[in-house]
């Protein structure tokens, strides 16, 4: 094609903060720069998580730039002994420079934090305009200034003497053209704010906000009576059924499994209708939830489980699931991990699979104590958890009558689930036999069916409806969700589904993207509906795993899961600089699902605590684009089209061939 070259010089390197500008939605959210700010603010409260700030100070201006400033001891600014530059400028202006990569030791200048990748405040000056960093340090008053983008202004110099007194000051232009709104929520900010001085005893948090008048307008949080002050606020004034539980449990320096000081911090009540929870890691908020959540409530379900059956509570016929017992649960939990792993650089989600036993372990027991000292309370919540599993075995069995009347025989290869729980049905459609024998015995079979599958599924773009069944495959699949195939403008009964998640589960490879392709392609054309209401989900299973030696007695050993060889590469790094020797690191890859012993497959790819699956859905406005391209893609006769397609489009797809 002309004008399409392709040689040496095509290749460019991204230098500094380059890749921060070229791609900013790899490093922080594009809504507005709320996450750039935060990630001041974070390293603001982990000066006081580690002790040494008792203040917390944030400004919004007219002109829009955002001060943050704290009295903690001030960024270095002295020579970096391997770079021979200012810390304060690495800290600024390098990706992957920082001081919290140390997680071996609670020696470190900051062992529990949120900061872990080196890329927080770099990025915040990456897509800014200006950036000013004022530092008290030395009796000393420090300055420094970047433009465009992330480029020093002048050299670091003292512009005046700082007494006694230390502490950060970093004001920010966030540039306006990297986000859809310049400004940033007001709300999210005041919410975030309000959270650190819950989570952080003693320290006083301020906003100032400028007014038009030159005027500032100011809140001050502080909150004596901590996290159970808090919940009662997210309550908003509606009464818990019995009274909230606080508590907290570290590791103590001789614990065997985790580090020194890790553990969790939490208020638990429970209502009669929801009210929203929330939950830390480090003190930085995790809106998606993640790992700690998971093991809150699995350390709460079997705290409350083992009190049911102590009491003897449970009626008979009735069978306690985690849902019920959470359903109506409120929290706020503050976890501290010694090296969190969270999904992406914003940090919404926590990954890390240790949490979920940490926080478990750390919960139950105080937990069970406690209800067994309050039994009133106790059997008021258990009562509430009682009534939520009736309700819901009720509401299945209506279900079940409703599609006893045509029900056809289930596939004999299909491995079904004992529970008739719609909502917590899963069904794993499964490459190949081997796979779908690990997968048998690493589900859990209350809850997950695992239906395998012999090759690739037939492309069923072209595929009339009337004819669809007459593949074996197909048949099978259909069959097992109980529900019609249907066309987009059609409004199919979804009461017969059989399962609130069908999850495709295939190799991590070439083939087994092609067989996702192609069940994907079997929901578009002929299941919509289910793709609609989010019913559809990919799982995504490692390609390597990664055994890590013990290190010493506060890490033992570990094993790491890696998705795929950036995510291996950025494991390496991060092991590199906990001090983990690389010669002793043990790296495999997974040919497959069938390589995978049962545990290995639970624990990455089945268990909702653990696993990574994505779901599938249709961008908003996009369904024509969509059809289009299945079109183009799985289309008979669009051979040409697909091939000045991919001419066009080949250099932008990363494949393990």
């Amino acid at each position: 094609m002309a004008g399409k070259r392709y040689d040496e010089s095509s290749f460019r390197i991204l230098k500094g903060l380059e890749p921060v500008r070229e791609r900013p939605g790899m490093y922080t959210r594009t809504d507005s720069p709320a996450h750039l700010i935060q990630e001041v603010i974070d390293n603001a409260a982990d000066e006081a998580l580690a002790g040494f700030a008792k203040q917390i100070h944030v400004t919004l201006f007219q002109d829009g730039s955002v001060s943050v400033a704290d009295d903690g001891r001030g960024i270095p600014v002295g020579l970096h002994p391997e770079e021979g530059v200012p810390v304060v400028v690495l800290a600024f202006t390098r990706l992957h420079a920082g001081g919290k990569f140390d997680k071996t030791s609670l020696e470190s200048a900051y062992a529990f934090s949120g900061g872990l990748h080196g890329v927080g405040v770099s990025v915040t000056n990456a897509l800014s305009t200006r950036l000013e960093v004022e530092i008290r340090r030395d009796g000393k008053l420090w300055k420094i200034d970047f433009a465009d983008g992330g480029e020093q202004i002048g050299a670091l110099r003292v512009v005046g003497e700082a007494g006694r007194r230390t502490g950060t000051r970093v004001r920010a232009w966030p540039d306006a053209k990297y986000f859809a709104s310049p400004r940033v929520p007001m709300a999210e900010l005041e919410r975030l704010l309000r959270s650190k001085a819950v989570l952080l005893p003693g320290v006083a948090v301020k906003l100032d906000v400028e007014q038009p008048d030159g005027t500032m307008q100011s809140k001050t949080w502080s909150y004596p009576g901590g996290l159970s002050a808090y919940l009662a606020e997210l309550a908003g004034g509606l009464a818990p059924v019995a009274p909230m539980f606080t508590g907290e449990k570290y590791a103590a320096a001789d614990d065997p499994t985790f580090a020194p000081g890790e553990g969790a911090a939490w208020a638990l009540a429970w209502f009669e209708q929801s009210v929203p929870g929330e939950s830390y890691v480090n003190l930085i908020p995790t809106v998606s939830g993640g790992t700690h959540e998971s093991g809150l409530r699995a350390g709460v379900f079997e705290a409350l489980k083992s009190f049911i059956e102590h009491h003897a509570l449970l009626p008979r016929g009735v069978k306690l699931q985690q849902d019920d017992v959470n359903a109506r649960m409120s929290f706020v939990l503050s976890t501290r991990l010694l090296d969190p792993q969270f999904q992406g650089q914003v940090k919404e989600k926590l990954n890390s699979r240790e949490a979920v036993r940490l926080v478990s372990t750390q919960v139950r027991d105080p937990l069970e104590i406690w209800l067994n000292n309050h039994v009133d309370a106790g059997k008021t919540i258990a009562e509430l958890a009682i009534k939520q599993a009736m309700a819901r075995q009720r509401s299945a069995q209506k279900v079940e009558k409703k599609k006893s009347s045509g029900v056809a025989v289930l596939p004999g290869k299909l491995s079904d689930c004992e529970s008739d729980d719609i909502a917590e049905n899963e069904l794993f459609l499964v490459e190949g036999d081997s796979a779908g024998g690990s997968a048998k015995m690493a589900r859990d079979k209350e809850t997950q069916a695992i239906l395998p599958l012999r090759g690739k599924v037939q492309n069923a773009w072209e595929i009339e409806a009337d004819r669809l069944l007459a593949n074996a495959e197909i048949h099978d699949i259909a069959v097992a969700l109980g529900i019609d195939a249907h066309g987009p403008e059609d409004t199919p009964e979804l009461s017969g589904l059989r399962y609130g998640k069908v999850v495709i589960m295939s190799d991590a490879d070439v083939d087994g993207s092609h067989i996702q392709t192609l069940l994907l392609t079997l929901f578009f054309r002929h299941f919509p509906r289910l793709i609609d209401s989010g019913h559809i989900y990919v799982a995504q299973p490692p390609l390597y795993r990664v055994d890590v030696p013990a290190q010493g007695k506060k890490r033992p050993p570990r094993r790491l899961y890696a998705l795929d060889e950036a995510e291996l590469a950025s494991i390496r790094e991060r092991l590199a600089k906990e001090g983990v020797k690389p010669d002793t690191i043990e790296v495999g890859r997974f040919k497959g699902l069938g390589e995978m012993n049962p545990e290995q497959l639970r624990e990455t790819t089945m268990d909702p605590a653990t696993r990574r699956v994505l779901p599938v859905h249709v961008r908003d406005g996009a369904a024509d684009e969509t059809r289009d391209i299945f079109t183009l893609l799985m289309g008979k006769g669009e051979a040409a089209g697909r091939r000045a397609w991919m001419e066009a489009k080949g250099d932008t797809v990363e494949a393990d061939v």
